[in-house]
């Protein structure tokens, strides 16, 4: 840690402008649409996440303050792991205050991986509750009754599935630059300026 340190900012620009250069390079059509940036941006940061694992609260509010410095779009995506005991019910609630804004569902998200180690699964509804009443919202006591929020988690589920995903937080640069990787996997958060830098 102490090397990386050591090293000057624009070393390491260079170092991930190297990589980025030396990737072999994916053809546009290849680029499957999820790691492609919305319509109108030309960058975004994609993730993949479980709202109750502790590595995604820890770097939750870095890609809510990347997202804002730079001015992009952060995308995220449900990937509820089955040894997390609430993560699923957390997404369908998310789900739900997404219905009413996508600026909420993010502050929920956010709220959640803050106060991540105070929730259980007995608690979680009413968390959910303090949150609604705190932002004028209503919550009904059955959140998915035919099962539609379940179903856009699933779908979030299955995307990740179909990238491979193994882990949570998996986290995305994605460009629509022509030339060079369209996209990069972010391995080590402390670069995550750096690489969205050389990304741009």
């Amino acid at each position: 840690m102490k090397i990386r340190q050591e090293i000057p900012h624009f070393v390491w620009l260079f170092i991930c402008l190297l990589t980025l250069v030396l990737c072999l390079p994916v053809f546009a059509d290849d680029v499957p649409d999820a790691l492609r940036p919305p319509k109108g941006a030309q960058m975004a940061l994609v993730v993949f996440e479980d709202m109750q694992c502790p590595q995604c609260g820890r770097v939750a509010p870095l890609l809510d303050q990347a997202s804002h410095t730079y001015k992009i779009p952060l995308i995220q995506h449900d990937f509820p792991l089955p040894m997390h005991n609430w993560s699923l019910d957390a997404a369908i609630l998310a789900r739900y205050f997404d219905t009413h804004s996508k600026e909420l569902g993010n502050e929920f998200r956010l709220e959640v991986f803050q106060h991540q180690f105070e929730i259980m699964p007995q608690t979680l509804h009413g968390f959910a509750e303090k949150f609604a009443t705190e932002h004028k919202v209503g919550l009904p006591f059955a959140i998915d009754p035919d099962g539609k929020l379940a179903a856009l988690v699933k779908a979030d589920k299955d995307l990740g599935m179909s990238l491979h995903i193994q882990h949570t937080p998996t986290i995305y640069i994605v460009s629509n630059k022509k030339g060079g990787k369209p996209y990069v996997e972010v391995t080590d958060t402390t670069q995550l300026y750096v690489m969205i830098d050389a990304m741009k």
